[in-house]
């Protein structure tokens, strides 16, 4: 095994659908590295999506260079192919002393979760998701992603109802279940018994960096256009705008957006489109990357600032204008990330800006 393994426990059982979640377990092994034994086995559930399968593949990579185990299963390639991956999965979640998760909003891990019979579950971070499930959790709520709250339950959301609330009570703390949080977000509410762990992303600083940094700015690209949250013209204006204003020359996207959406930034904007292999934190701290990085609200207001600690990047937040809202949004979308910009540490706000 690697020196640079983390030392994550017999029997350790770690399920990822993201390059995010992956790099997060990444983050918790090296951080456990001096309180328990070895032996992680990560389970890529994989997703159909090009751009997310390619960064899953280079952090798999990177997962293997330190020593863990890496199981990639085609989780998503065809009708029969859940059944045929919870089915090979079985035997593993029965005999894991500890499973590492994610995405607990997942119905895929959900049903993992109904197998197991782990005493130790550890959820890492998905993003600002993880703000959600946790005052979710704390409030004895069902577990539903921000943008889709306050809609009404669907068909296919009624029927998977028991499974969905069968891993909530999973991921509660008792007398025969200890849960951790590993999280670089700030929560306002901790379900009682649940164990936070702060992810510092000391891993990411070990591996990479420090990078050069460029006199210009970048911009990070978001995902609330394609989740139905933002307006795609309202966003292209928006970005317009920021990078007008600060002198951005180039935009990193989100895994999540939208071929046809960038084609028209790159045009209108003239800003050059960048999609990473890895995710952000580690793109940032290979470098170049730019003196000021702007963002919306996302996790990486939370997250770069920890990953660039010791560098002079500035991470400048840009609030997202209610006018920009779509009429099908959550209810909930202007409050959740008011919030996510709100208790973003060492950042700099930025006001909505204006339409071009």
């Amino acid at each position: 095994m690697s020196p640079r393994a983390g030392n994550t426990g017999p029997h350790t059982l770690a399920f990822v659908e993201s390059p995010v979640q992956l790099l997060n377990v990444l983050e918790w092994a090296h951080a456990h590295a001096h309180t328990v034994g070895a032996g992680l086995t990560l389970v890529v559930l994989s997703p159909i999506d090009p751009m997310t399968r390619g960064q899953l593949r280079r952090m798999a990579e990177l997962a293997r260079e330190d020593g863990h185990e890496v199981r990639w299963e085609e989780a998503r390639g065809g009708a029969a192919a859940p059944f045929q991956t919870i089915g090979g999965l079985a035997g593993l979640l029965r005999r894991a002393e500890r499973v590492v998760l994610g995405d607990p909003f997942s119905r895929y891990v959900q049903l993992l979760l109904t197998i197991t019979k782990a005493r130790d579950l550890v959820v890492v971070d998905d993003g600002t998701a993880t703000m959600e499930f946790v005052a979710q959790l704390a409030r004895g709520e069902r577990l539903v992603r921000w943008h889709r709250k306050g809609g009404r339950p669907g068909p296919r959301d009624l029927v998977f109802a028991p499974v969905s609330s069968a891993a909530r009570k999973r991921l509660t703390p008792s007398e025969r279940r200890k849960v951790e949080i590993f999280s670089s977000m700030p929560m306002d509410e901790t379900p009682d018994g649940v164990t936070v762990t702060a992810n510092t992303f000391a891993w990411t600083r070990a591996r990479f960096g420090p990078p050069r940094i460029t006199k210009g700015a970048d911009m990070v690209g978001t995902s609330l256009v394609e989740t139905g949250v933002v307006d795609g013209d309202r966003y292209l204006e928006a970005v317009s705008s920021l990078a007008k204003t600060h002198g951005a020359t180039r935009y990193f996207a989100h895994r999540r957006e939208s071929a046809e959406k960038l084609h028209r930034l790159a045009v209108e904007t003239g800003l050059e489109v960048v999609r990473p292999d890895l995710p952000l934190e580690l793109i940032a701290r290979r470098g170049p990357i730019g003196r000021t990085v702007l963002s919306f609200p996302s996790t990486v207001v939370h997250t770069l600032p920890l990953a660039l600690i010791g560098t002079e990047v500035r991470v400048a937040v840009c609030d997202i204008d209610p006018a920009w809202l779509t009429e099908n949004a959550s209810p909930r979308a202007q409050g959740f990330l008011s919030g996510v910009t709100g208790t973003a540490r060492d950042v700099h706000r930025l006001s909505a800006v204006s339409a071009v």
